[in-house]
Order: structure tokens, then C-alpha cells, then sequence
């Protein structure tokens, strides 16, 4: 699996309309049970992933960590981006997928 396959499938969510970006974007989505996946960088503070941790595991909301802002900025076409939600379910199915599979 490359890399780039996930950040590819995150820009197919962002022009289909189906990412939110940004701490409160994707913590409104959480909360309103929109949100179908959480993604955060790697280089995310440490206050910031316990926080995502913690409500996702809340909302039963599942949560993963990958790339750096600035790979996760330039396959959503924002800057700054650290945290992203996937409001599609089957988009967030082909992204865990994805993340989740075993390299050979």
C-alpha cells in the first residue's frame, strides 16, 4: 500500500464535499453523528490527540493518525490542517480499509 492512496482518497472526500477540517468542523461533526472517521496528523500536539481520542472513543467514532499537516493540508486543498473528519460512510470505509491493510 502507498502512502499516497490514502491522501488521494481524502481529496476525492474534499471535492465530493464529504470532509471537514479544522478542530471545530470536525468536532461538530463528531457530535452530530456525521462523522464517520477521524484523521489526524502525526505531528499534532499532544493535548490535541487526547482530545480527539477521548470524544471519539466517546461517540464510538473511529479515530486513526496519519501523514503530517502538511500532507494532510495539500490532499484536503487547505493549509494548517491538522485534524479532518469523513462525513460518507463509504468513503471512510475505503480509507480505513486503506490505513488498515497489512504490507505485505
Amino acid at each position: 500500500m502507498k502512502p499516497d492512496q490514502v491522501l488521494s482518497l481524502l481529496g476525492i472526500a474534499r471535492k465530493s464535499g464529504n470532509v471537514k477540517t479544522g478542530s471545530f468542523q470536525v468536532e461538530e461533526s463528531v457530535k452530530g453523528n456525521k462523522a464517520f472517521l477521524v484523521i489526524h496528523a502525526k505531528d499534532a500536539s499532544e493535548r490535541t490527540k487526547k482530545d480527539l481520542h477521548d470524544m471519539c472513543r466517546y461517540y464510538q467514532v473511529p479515530i486513526r493518525e496519519y501523514g503530517t499537516r502538511e500532507s494532510l493540508s495539500k490532499s484536503v486543498g487547505r493549509e494548517d490542517i491538522v485534524v479532518i473528519s469523513i462525513t460518507d460512510e463509504n468513503l471512510s470505509d475505503a480509507v480505513l480499509k486503506k490505513m488498515d491493510a497489512k504490507p505485505l
